[in-house]
């Protein structure tokens, strides 16, 4: 109990000094998502050895041993250098008690925080190193704990109100329903919205003495100006510059118009009438754009799509492909085939050797073509529980993304992606249809 207190007041301390700073870079409220993951392993080996065992023995920080889960964070600013942030975050966990037993096998652990956050630096700075302390609560199959969160971290300024988080936390029991763990995460926080600052009051403004006579209001008064009815600039002796381009109207031959001396008052020319003048053109004949000074939007494969509508720019293909090559009909025949003869172990990702013949063929037209690129996608049918089929159908597109690695195939080339039951091209209600939607997809495309 004295620990809780300790900490409590060591909480309300920094709260309180947090104020007294100066309020131009406080932390605008913010909300943050963020992955974690628990350690329950390197904090029990710890207690029961040392931190220099730990390390010694190589026991502290196994990924391994380590539950994932999200969070999502409240962050608001005290002062410059001091936050306050709440976390509520969730995990699926088998949780250790003290005594090596557990509460239960892959259960929802629910954790909800409040910290004071010390940073060493404000959020004028990239980065800024920090400190917390706090309170939190726990629930697990319907047991509820407390717990102090202890730690550090790292905070990297992002821009834009934005930032990325690192922190770390050792978690000390207050309810013996608790266990000492660590708590690791990295994520992203963004402001939700600025706090208005408040309005100043308006300066009292003391009434000028009346002016001397100026009749047009030009701010010369009317002794010392030369056109006394007309609006003009001192240094006019407040004659007028129409345009304000620094010439008077008497010498500008283009006096509605801002321009240049050396042009005579008129603008600088534009001869292909782009938009650019031919000072700042380099194309000053041909009409271009301003972002190629002035120049057309080059087309480098010369393929007659211009370089910013074409998805393969070195590339030479086709207007109707958005300037990619388009892909042979017996190569789009080919990979059809290979995609429907690969086969594997029933409900596994592992690729039976039956299947190497058709991967192989998909290897020599990859390496026949070097600028062809390839998705690999992965389905199931409906049979079974949805996660279930969205982890295999992810597998078992990865098994082959990961045969064509081997081959040589360059992983820039490649990417894999799992839909599980979601895209069925027959229906699931027929075993004939349920066949035909187990199946991995070969798209091949050039962008």
């Amino acid at each position: 109990m004295k620990k809780v207190l300790l900490h409590l007041v060591l909480l309300l301390t920094l709260t309180q000094v947090s104020f007294g700073q100066n309020k131009d870079y406080i932390q605008n409220p913010s909300l943050g998502i963020h992955f974690f993951m628990h350690d329950f392993h390197s904090a029990d080996y710890i207690r029961k050895t040392s931190l220099g065992a730990a390390f010694r023995d190589k026991e502290f920080g196994r990924i391994k041993e380590m539950s994932p889960g999200l969070a999502i964070s409240y962050t608001e600013g005290l002062s410059n250098t001091f936050d306050f942030v709440s976390t509520l975050a969730g995990a699926f966990l088998d949780y250790p008690k003290r005594d090596g037993s557990t509460y239960g096998k892959d259960n929802f652990l629910l954790e909800l925080d409040a910290s004071a956050r010390a940073k060493l630096f404000s959020n004028k700075y990239v980065v800024s190193p920090f400190a917390s302390a706090g309170v939190g609560g726990s629930m697990y199959k319907g047991t509820f704990g407390a717990f102090l969160p202890l730690g550090a971290g790292v905070q990297f300024n992002l821009g834009d109100e934005a930032h990325l988080v690192v922190n770390s936390q050792y978690r000390v029991p207050v309810t013996n329903t608790v266990n000492y763990h660590f708590y690791h995460s990295i994520g992203f926080t963004g402001t939700i919205f600025n706090k208005k600052k408040k309005a100043e009051p308006a300066p009292v403004v003391v009434p000028p003495p009346p002016a001397p006579k100026d009749t047009d209001g030009d701010g010369i008064v009317d002794s010392l100006d030369a056109c006394p009815e007309v609006a003009g600039l001192a240094q006019f002796q407040g004659c007028p510059d129409k345009d304000g381009d620094g010439i008077p109207d008497k010498d500008d031959k283009c006096p509605e118009v801002a321009g240049l001396a050396r042009y005579n008052g008129c603008p600088i020319p534009d001869t292909d009438g782009d938009g650019i003048n031919d000072e700042e053109d380099k194309c000053p004949n041909v009409a271009g754009v301003a972002r190629y000074n002035g120049c057309p939007i080059p087309d480098r494969d010369k393929d007659g799509v211009n370089d910013e509508e074409d998805k393969c720019p070195d590339l030479p293909g086709t207007v109707a492909n958005n300037g990619c090559p388009e892909i042979k009909e017996e190569v789009k025949k080919r990979i059809d085939v290979a995609a429907k003869n690969i086969f594997f172990a029933t409900g596994s990702f592992k690729l039976l050797a039956k299947s190497n013949k058709s991967l192989d063929d998909v290897v020599k037209l990859l390496n026949e073509d070097t600028n062809l690129k390839l998705d690999v996608e992965g389905h199931t049918d409906n049979t079974g529980k949805a996660d279930k089929n969205l982890t295999l159908s992810e597998n078992r597109a990865k098994a082959v993304y990961d045969y064509f690695v081997k081959k040589g195939i360059s992983p820039e080339r490649l990417k894999s992606a799992g839909y599980g039951q979601e895209q069925p091209v027959a229906d699931n209600k027929t075993a004939a249809g349920r066949a035909k939607n187990r199946r991995v997809e070969l798209k091949l495309h050039y962008n």
